[in-house]
């Protein structure tokens, strides 16, 4: 068999087994990548950029957008709803009409007590005349003392009987003033609960008519904050926050108030923290939910570096001869030195810690520096073993 007809043969069995023979390419070539990469595993350090940026705590929280002060206006009598004056988003004063409830009723209960207060004070005038003549009578000698006594017990109780009218007939006078409501503030009409022509009973409680919100011009968020990040809010921080109908917009407020009365929720144990929100433009409405992002404290271009880096334990494998220094008070940097990479040890303090990231104070740090955190192909003490760098 010549050489030619050799070559044939084999071209021929790779035709036939082609997939094999790709997947032995594919799998051979991750082989010698991952073998060529572990030997430069044995001298490489995992690094972590150190640069220079702004550092902001916060704490985030969701919570409803509501008026200030929201009155329900109610009915303190009974009846048909005989006319409403007012709809949702209307404006109204203070003393404003809203509602007037079907008079007739409490008229007749009017005129029912004028008339009794009328016959006790007829009973009344007689039953003082009656006495003032028995007194004459008395002093003459013609009845006796206790005539004298009995007429005067009928006259005082009939005055009594004047009084008691005179109550009743006063209370009917101001339940028929109740069916006129009125706005008991200036304010908007956020809801309303009652048509024309509805009864109203208010024999057991007083229902619900009309929801003014006073003043929409100026709202507040009622956000819940668990206990765990209750202690960083103090009245007074700034805070941002977004909405649902504005998504491109951040809008502003401040922390007025952090209730000290707490609620278990999902077995987290959260207070109420109220935000004050200036609506001037009236954009924002009652029930929105707020996205809130409470400001704790901010750094401006600082020194950071990802909380990642800040995980060596001991210079063992890092540093020859580290001295007294250790990773909590001196970090391992990467520096350029005359186009060489310099492993040096830079004093440091911890500065603002985020949830992500880490503020370095230290005049020693300089542009291009780098955190070493590990060495690839060394276990250091208490954490994994570095994997390949990426």
């Amino acid at each position: 068999m010549n050489k030619e007809s050799k070559t044939k043969k084999l071209w021929s069995w790779i035709k036939r087994n082609k997939w094999w023979v790709f997947l032995f390419v594919i799998v051979a070539g991750v082989a010698i990548y991952f073998m060529g990469d572990s030997k430069n595993q044995g001298t490489g350090f995992a690094t972590a950029t150190i640069s220079r940026g702004n550092l902001r705590q916060v704490v985030t929280a969701t919570g409803e957008i509501q008026p200030l002060n929201t009155i329900n206006v109610g009915s303190q009598v009974s009846g048909t709803i005989e006319a409403i004056y007012v709809d949702y988003n209307s404006k109204v004063k203070k003393g404003d009409i809203l509602l007037e409830i079907e008079p007739s009723v409490l008229q007749a209960s009017v005129d029912e007590a004028y008339a009794s207060l009328v016959s006790a004070e007829s009973q009344r005038n007689y039953a003082k005349s009656e006495y003032e003549r028995n007194q004459i009578l008395f002093e003459s000698d013609f009845i006796s003392r206790a005539e004298l006594e009995q007429s005067q017990t009928t006259y005082e109780q009939a005055e009594q009987s004047v009084n008691r009218m005179k109550s009743q007939y006063d209370r009917a006078v101001t339940n028929l003033g109740y069916a006129t409501i009125t706005s008991p503030v200036d304010g908007t009409v956020i809801s309303r609960q009652v048509d024309v022509g509805q009864t109203v009973a208010a024999s057991f409680q007083t229902p619900d008519l009309f929801e003014i919100a006073e003043d929409l011009s100026k709202m507040q968020i009622e956000t819940a904050v668990s206990e765990a990040d209750i202690g960083m809010i103090t009245e007074g921080l700034p805070v941002t926050f977004t909405v649902d109908a504005y998504p491109t917009q951040t809008f502003e407020g401040t922390v007025r108030q952090v209730r000290l009365s707490p609620t278990i929720t999902s077995n987290v144990v959260v207070y109420t923290v109220v935000i004050d929100v200036d609506n001037s433009d009236l954009r924002l409405k009652p029930g929105m939910t707020a996205f809130v992002t409470i400001l704790i404290s901010e750094e401006i271009d600082v020194w950071k570096v990802q909380n990642s880096a800040l995980i060596l334990r001991s210079f063992d494998g890092i540093v020859d001869n580290p001295g007294d220094a250790t990773p909590a008070d001196h970090l391992a940097i990467q520096r350029n030195v005359n186009g060489e990479p310099t492993v040096i040890l830079v004093p440091y303090e911890k500065g603002l810690v985020t949830a992500t990231e880490t503020q370095i104070i230290s005049d020693e740090i300089q542009d291009g520096d780098r955190v070493i955190f590990g060495r690839y192909g060394m276990a250091s003490s208490g954490s994994a073993r570095m994997g390949p760098p990426m």
